[in-house]
């Protein structure tokens, strides 16, 4: 019973996550902080819904399944924000500043 409470609450608190990174993307004002939003808010979230899931997890493999999905995310992402960073910088935007 404590352990689906704990479950509960991890996914839950994932959901909040995705929402405010999703609601990041769609508010801040240039590219680098969406990027940022995005990238930070998805792999938390992503890292509690895999906790979440991995407290119901019927076996060990099923959990080595689950944080293999999450490193793979976690370097894909970072690899995809680093490379429309670059693109961004190389067509001539410029974080945005506070005035």
């Amino acid at each position: 019973m404590l352990i689906d409470l704990v479950s509960m609450v991890a996914i839950g608190a994932a959901t909040i996550f995705f929402v405010a990174g999703s609601a990041g993307m769609l508010r801040f004002p240039d590219v680098f902080m969406r990027l940022h939003a995005m990238t930070k808010a998805d792999n938390l979230g992503l890292g509690l819904l895999i906790v979440g899931l991995a407290l119901q997890a019927s076996s060990f493999w099923v959990i080595a399944k689950l944080v293999l999905i999450w490193l793979l995310v976690l370097v894909s992402s970072t690899s995809a924000s680093h490379l429309v960073a670059r693109d961004a910088l190389a067509r001539g935007l410029r974080p945005w500043r506070n005035p």
